[in-house]
This record gives structure tokens, sequence and C-alpha cells, in this order.
């Protein structure tokens, strides 16, 4: 079978593999992904459900094409020799096709297995640090403030280290990715107005120094675009909750927002109520032509790659519906 043509390294779109999907139906969503010519599937390691890791590794062995990226490995539930082992290995056994994302993870998580540092910057710099120092094949020897690594290195760093891009928000997190991460992930519901305020925190504009913009959004693609919006909705009933402040900041509509968001008398009547014009800037919803449109605003804001979650009861279904904006 030929492999689709692939788009831009700057205008990718990717899809989500869902994070509860059946187990024995993984590797079957992993290939369709690839054979409908999505640039990219990428895994989510959410706190109760399948390692990052391993899931990376198991639908690498089973496409030919597709990129993998990992989304995201918290940095304080890993140590940072054995994470640069773990990410060099998935380079070393396919070169060119991985990309990592490490973050803070969600504090709520990390509380729960009393992991959340009393400084999530420190410990995200010293990890990158750590795990960029190894896999470039250097003998490190740090003694940070959560990070020790005496005298290690890796016996076989392999030749193309994969992107690390930092999976982080809020304005000093993202200038920690600036400083120390090839690129950034967006977590959902990224805007153009939030890329560019993410863009502005992050710094790296004008330094000649590349950096990847990584946007995950709700995707629900459908011939009638109100019915994508009634799937896209339970999608988006966390957002106004105070983690997602820096996505709501720099909408021109967020205190408009805020006070919807505050007289909900619950989640499922807020995204029931929610109007369909913010739906349709929460998430990639619509007809596939609504679909595209906002899939190249999101590109043309500074988004190199948009990653597309899947929803619904039948995700396979959602996988089709989404690759008809490819």
């Amino acid at each position: 079978m030929n492999s689709p043509a692939p788009r831009s390294s700057t205008r990718a779109v990717g899809v989500m593999l869902p994070r509860d999907l059946a187990a024995d139906r993984v590797i079957e969503f992993a290939r369709r992904a690839d054979a409908l010519g999505f640039d990219e599937l990428w895994v989510v390691e959410d706190l109760g459900f399948r390692g990052g890791v391993a899931q990376a590794s198991a639908v690498l062995a089973a496409t030919e094409r597709i990129r993998v990226g990992i989304g995201i490995l918290p940095a304080a539930a890993r140590n940072a020799a054995f994470a640069a082992m773990e990410i060099n290995t998935l380079a070393e056994l396919f070169p060119g096709r991985v990309d990592v994302g490490i973050g803070h993870g969600m504090p709520v998580w990390m509380r729960q297995l009393a992991a959340w540092p009393a400084s999530p910057l420190t410990m995200l710099r010293e990890q990158f640090d750590a795990i960029r120092g190894l896999l470039a094949g250097e003998h490190v020897e740090t003694e940070g403030r959560y990070v020790t690594v005496r005298d290690v290195h890796l016996e076989s760093p392999a030749p193309v280290t994969p992107p690390l891009l930092a999976g982080v928000r809020g304005v000093k997190s993202l200038a920690v990715s600036g400083e120390v991460a090839d690129g950034t992930v967006l977590a959902e519901p990224v805007t153009p107005e939030y890329i560019a305020a993410a863009r502005a925190a992050i710094g790296t504009e004008g330094t000649g120094t590349p950096h990847r913009i990584v946007a995950f959004n709700i995707g629900s693609v459908d011939d009638d675009a109100a019915a994508a919006r009634d799937l896209a909705r339970p999608g988006l009933e966390w957002i106004g909750e105070p983690d997602w402040e820096p996505h709501i900041a720099p909408l021109p509509y967020a205190d408009e927002f805020r006070a919807f968001r505050a007289a909900a008398e619950s989640r499922e009547a807020f995204v029931r109520d929610l109007p369909d014009e913010w739906v349709d800037e929460l998430a990639v919803v619509g007809t596939p032509d609504d679909a595209r449109a906002r899939l190249s605003e999101l590109h043309d804001a500074g988004a190199h790659s948009v990653v597309l979650l899947p929803v619904g009861a039948d995700r396979f279904a959602a996988l089709e519906s989404l690759a008809r904006v490819l």
C-alpha cells in the first residue's frame, strides 16, 4: 500500500489515541490513523490509564509512517536517567518518528502521588537539562534541587535525538519551555488567541531558535454542523476551571465566558448551554469545510501541528470523520 503524501511539517494534522480505547483495538486504531494519512498520532499518559512509553512503543512497531508523540510524561514521576533511557530506546528503534512531551503533570494527580514539587519550574528545568545531556551522549554530572545524576552516560545514544517538547500552561512555565525545550505542547482548548499569548510567553520569536507548537483540540466533523457540536460539547466540560484560566484569558469574550461558567449549575449544564459560536472557537468542529478553515486559522496563528481528539462513543467512526479534513 502506498503511503499518503505528507503535509508540510509546519502545518501537520494529527490525532490523539483515546486514552480509554479498549486495549485490543489500540493497534487497529493506530494502523487506521496511519493509513488514513494523519501526520501524527499522539498517546496520552493520564493517571490511572496507560503508560505513554509503552503505548508509543507498541504503535510505532505496528505502523510504518506516522510520527508518534507522547503527551505528556510528568517530570516529577520519573527519574531523569531512566526517562532518558526509555526515550533513547524509542529513538534507536524508530529513528525520526518520535516526539516526546515532558511537563508538570496535572497538579491534582501529582498531589495524589505526593509528587508535586515545591518549585515545578525548577523541576522541569532540571529534568530537561539532564535528559537532553544524556540523549546527546554526554557524561552527565549534576546535583540539583530535584535531579541528581552522577557520572551517567548512555552506552548507545541514538544518532537522531528526538524532539523534547514541554507540555505546560501558564506564563512562567511557557517561558521555561522557551529556554529548555524544542517545542511546546498546548493542551486543549487551543485558539488563535491562546497560541499568540503562548508564543509571546515562550519568547523565542525573532531569536532564530526554532520552537515547535503542538496544539491539542477536541475534534468533531459531520455534514451537520449542529450534530458535530453536540458531539464536541462533553469534551469541553472542564473548560473554565482554574487550571484552564490561561486558555480563557486571551479570548475577547473572557469576562463573559467566566460569568457564564460561574453561573452554570453543573458541568453538564455548562456545555449544554454553551453558545454555538463559542463551541466553534474552542474546538475544531463542524462540516469538513468548517474544520479545515479552523485548522488553517490555527496553523496561520503559529501551530506547527494540530492534534485532534476524537469524541463520541464510536472512536473509529470519529477517526474516519476527522480524516475528511485531510
